[in-house]
């Protein structure tokens, strides 16, 4: 359809000849919040990666935002509007809040800096401030902001809550709800913690050992605890085989 920002359909993407992921499905439309959720080691990254082109498919396609996703083109993904958010945030500590955001832009958008720092107060006061000497909280949200000064059509989050505490977890999810309702961003979000997340997505897929084994819309999932949680940790009627526990096992390391 003319109206889905990203579709992912059997995607399968690993390392060295090893799937770390298999037969995702995924579809994003404007203004739509997608939870990728699973526990470390389930794939999580490595989807996230090939949906963007920074790593090869070993099978299945990626359309985005009217085009094929090609490995190692991102920065043509980047141009016409899709922006990942990296788990490291990607930060130079030594350049002060209003660089950054002036840097996120090949032309300077005043208006929209604004617009952006309205959204984040604890940053319009810091404009000044090199990132290094920002808390982990402040440095997310201008992660964050530096992202949304591109004006993005299309947002793919990684683990924004990594080190955070609970607390400002709590204010950043339903900010980026807002965003994506407000200005009809797609937005993919990458995360750990189920029920928070739950909470500001539209709908939600869980991958354990490199598989998704659980899916459906936000409202669905909430209502089905047992059966997340069941998923989350691979219990039960979601458990996988021994061989592929193993395989995704070893590639752990490689992927959050």
């Amino acid at each position: 359809m003319s109206d889905v920002l990203l579709r992912a359909e059997s995607l399968t993407a690993g390392y060295a000849g090893a799937p770390a992921v298999r037969d995702v499905n995924l579809e994003v439309r404007p203004g739509e919040v997608v939870a990728v959720l699973g526990p470390n080691g389930a794939g999580k990254t490595t989807t996230l990666l090939s949906l963007v082109g920074l790593l090869p498919l070993m099978s299945g396609s990626v359309t985005a935002l009217g085009h094929p996703v090609l490995p190692n083109k991102s920065h043509l993904l980047a141009r016409r509007g899709g922006l990942l958010v990296p788990d490291d945030r990607g930060l130079f500590p030594s350049l002060s809040v209003q660089a950054h955001l002036r840097l996120a832009r090949s032309t300077p958008d005043l208006a929209r800096e604004q617009e952006v720092l309205d959204r984040f107060p604890a940053l319009a006061d810091l404009r000044g401030r090199p990132a290094g000497l920002l808390s982990g909280g402040e440095q997310q949200m201008l992660t964050i902001a530096k992202a949304l000064v591109a004006a993005p059509k299309l947002l793919l989050i990684d683990e924004m809550s990594l080190g955070l505490a609970p607390k400002i977890i709590q204010e950043l999810l339903p900010l980026i709800r807002d965003l994506a309702k407000e200005e009809g961003i797609g937005v993919v979000l990458v995360e750990q913690h189920i029920d928070l997340v739950l909470q500001v997505a539209d709908k939600g897929l869980i991958l354990n050992h490199s598989h998704v084994v659980l899916e459906g819309p936000a409202t669905d999932l909430r209502a089905r605890r047992a059966d997340v949680e069941a998923a989350y940790f691979g219990a039960g009627k979601y458990d996988v085989s021994d061989s592929e526990a193993a395989a995704t096992t070893e590639l752990g390391a490689a992927d959050a």
